[in-house]
């Protein structure tokens, strides 16, 4: 089946469930068995208790899995739960990972606190290093931790070529795959073992529930893992499972606008004096295009620019005027955002040596003129306040 077809039917079983076209919503927690042999058996239950799993769940992981193209999934609380579940349940003390420079910040401090408690050393590399990253590897490196692309500043990895060279001393590829949400990009295609995403974002897609969900394409080397983050007490909430399926059923509508409209709003900005620099990979210019456009197949509405003015007056008076625009650091929902950032700030392995001030904008659905016009007039309110009187 095509995804649009399969983010309508995966993980549906209506007949199950008295013919009810979407899963039930079960909340559960103690379940009963009816004899003595069942209980004593219940470990080869597929429902053995709340927090092991339920039809609601099953039927989340079914479809993900489905979408990414992966043999089994779980899901998690948060897109942050699933990396730091998926990362520990495939690492033990001694080893050594390797982890991108633009990786998500919160990736970065779980790396450097947690994990660095319990013996694992993370080491960051250049995500534009590609095949090179094989300089990097050990004998203890057993996790290469990829992003593409970045969440601030979009740089696209070769993921081909880094498996191939984790794969040859037996490393394993975890690929943070938000951005392309499982529908636009296919990590597991292109070599990783597991492909993470926060479901927050683009599955969910109304910017009102938090969820994570990891999916792993050979269930014989990895199905341990949902045993591993199920060990750790980690489960999702059966109402985020279910507003979660909700949107997934939509995706395939719903991506497609954030890809135009972000693609036509990069343009846009381009062509701006305020602006410096666009960091969208779906720009012929961009330095990550090529491997785009091999790999992917469309891109989400997030992307990055940046301005000249750096006065942060005159940020504000920007950013304080817009009407369509909100200011809060997540995306994927139905809304858009935009807010300052500093990658300068989070990286050891790399500098980022774009001058001026880094914003990441999220395009939401609404209609892009509308938009456009919104950013356009904050611009001139960043243009008037940066005049010197």
């Amino acid at each position: 089946m095509k995804d649009d077809t399969l983010l309508t039917h995966a993980g549906n079983a209506p007949f199950d469930n008295h013919g009810v076209v979407n899963p039930p919503v079960y909340h559960a927690s103690t379940i009963l068995f009816p004899t003595l042999e069942a209980y004593r058996n219940a470990k080869s239950a597929k429902v053995r208790y709340g927090r092991r799993g339920t039809p609601t769940s099953f039927a989340l992981e079914d479809a993900v899995a489905a979408l990414e193209g992966g043999s089994g999934a779980v899901s998690t609380p948060s897109g942050l739960s699933a990396i730091t579940a998926v990362i520990t349940a495939c690492v033990k003390a001694g080893d050594h990972i390797l982890v991108s420079d633009s990786a998500y910040q919160p990736t970065r401090y779980f790396c450097q606190t947690v994990l660095a408690k319990f013996g694992v050393e993370t080491e960051y590399y250049d995500p534009t290093l590609g095949g090179g990253i094989a300089a990097l590897m050990r004998p203890n490196t057993s996790v290469v931790f990829v992003e593409s692309p970045g969440s601030l500043t979009f740089e696209v990895q070769d993921i081909p070529a880094i498996a191939e060279a984790a794969h040859k001393t037996g490393a394993i590829v975890i690929a943070d795959n938000t951005w392309g949400a499982g529908y636009y990009y296919k990590p597991l295609a292109l070599g990783a073992d597991i492909s993470l995403q926060a479901g927050t974002k683009y599955i969910v897609g109304h910017s009102d529930t938090n969820l994570g969900i990891a999916v792993w394409k050979d269930g014989e080397r990895f199905d341990h893992i949902r045993d591993d983050v199920q060990s750790m007490g980690i489960c999702a909430g059966p109402d985020d499972l279910y507003l979660a399926l909700r949107g997934l059923r939509t995706m395939g509508v719903r991506m497609p606008r954030h890809f135009e409209s972000g693609l036509r709003i990069s343009r846009w900005l381009k062509d701006r004096p305020e602006v410096s620099h666009v960091m969208h990979p779906a720009l012929a210019d961009n330095p990550g295009h090529a491997l785009w456009k091999r790999d992917f197949t469309g891109a989400c509405g997030l992307f990055g620019f940046v301005l000249h003015n750096t006065d942060q007056k005159a940020l504000a008076a920007m950013m304080d005027g817009l009407k369509l625009h909100g200011m809060g650091a997540s995306w994927g929902g139905y809304e858009s955002l935009m807010i300052p950032s500093s990658p300068d700030t989070s990286r050891s392995a790399t500098r980022w040596e774009i001058e001026g001030q880094c914003m990441r904008i999220h395009v939401g659905l609404e209609d892009p003129d509308d938009l456009i016009a919104d950013i356009e007039a904050g611009l001139e309110r960043l243009n008037k306040a940066g005049q010197k009187p």
